[in-house]
């Protein structure tokens, strides 16, 4: 499988319980292993992640996203992804405020703010979000952390600037990649939209 100039692949596991909408596991997430050597960020939209860390981890993933709202101490969460070989990162809903994680940021590779409700694809980015990613980005650096930001959610050729903007240096695009007809024009062209607001 190309990797049409992408970083990483976001993989978005969802249990039709966390969210309303079910995707695929661990299994899939094999399959996917076989045939690129792309970087696996494994977003976990799950009400328990601590019980599926091991898998996801055996099956590829390098970097594993639980959500802040999700069961379990997310202390322990952070430990068990570690533990099992992989780089923790938290998620943020919309209604969450990014407060809620500052005192995990020391602990975390990344944290990643959704800038739709979770659990669909092709919702409208909510540009409410983006004081969240500055908030986060001041704390990271005042505790002067080489703290990852990402952002899902709505990320197309106008909305990647406003993210990157806002201090976010990961975005993850679904619909402004699939919708067209070649990959890899279409990340460049995204690339380009959200390097154009940092020089």
């Amino acid at each position: 499988m190309a990797d049409a100039g992408a970083d990483m692949l976001h993989i978005d596991v969802m249990d039709g319980h966390f969210v309303p909408n079910i995707s695929y596991g661990a299994v899939v997430q094999k399959s996917l292993r076989r045939v690129t050597d792309l970087f696996f960020d494994t977003h976990l939209m799950i009400t328990q992640p601590q019980r599926y860390i091991a898998d996801f981890v055996k099956t590829g993933s390098g970097r594993i996203t639980f959500h802040i709202e999700a069961e379990g101490d997310p202390r322990e969460t952070i430990r068990l992804i570690r533990e099992a070989g992989a780089l923790p990162a938290v998620s943020v809903k919309p209604g969450t405020p990014a407060e809620a994680v500052f005192p995990l940021l020391p602990e975390l590779d990344m944290v990643l703010v959704m800038t739709v409700e979770p659990g669909f694809g092709g919702q409208s980015f909510m540009a409410d979000m983006m004081p969240k990613v500055r908030a986060l980005r001041r704390e990271a650096d005042r505790l002067s952390l080489p703290l990852n930001i990402q952002v899902d959610g709505g990320i197309d050729l106008p909305t990647a600037p406003l993210a990157a903007e806002a201090g976010a240096n990961i975005l993850v695009a679904g619909s402004a990649l699939f919708s067209k007809p070649d990959y890899a024009k279409a990340v460049a062209a995204l690339r380009a939209a959200a390097e154009s607001a940092l020089v």
